[in-house]
């Protein structure tokens, strides 16, 4: 398989706005081809009966249970605020 002409480097560069040198568009020629070789080799593989997964081995949800608790009080929540209203601190206006 002659990678250079499966794949044409300027037009993926230009899409990836990278400017390349002749030898780097050679090696990542190359290398994409190498890739795309690859590629076509899994693509013979009988997959027939294989479950499609997302991850390669089971992955199981560590946190604990999501149980509702007493928040904190409004007059703590408050006590270090520089300058409140109607129990909500108050903050200089950042948008204009």
């Amino acid at each position: 398989m002659n990678p250079s002409s499966d794949i044409n480097i300027e037009y993926v560069a230009n899409l990836a706005r990278l400017a390349l040198t002749d030898a780097e568009k050679e090696t990542f020629s190359r290398q994409l081809g190498d890739i795309l070789h690859y590629v076509e080799k899994l693509k013979q593989v009988d997959v027939t009966g294989v479950e499609p997964m997302a991850h390669a081995s089971p992955v199981f949800n560590v946190w604990q249970d999501d149980v509702a608790r007493p928040g904190l009080a409004v007059e703590a929540a408050l006590r270090n605020a520089p300058e409140q209203r109607e129990h909500q601190i108050v903050v200089p206006k950042v948008v204009e």
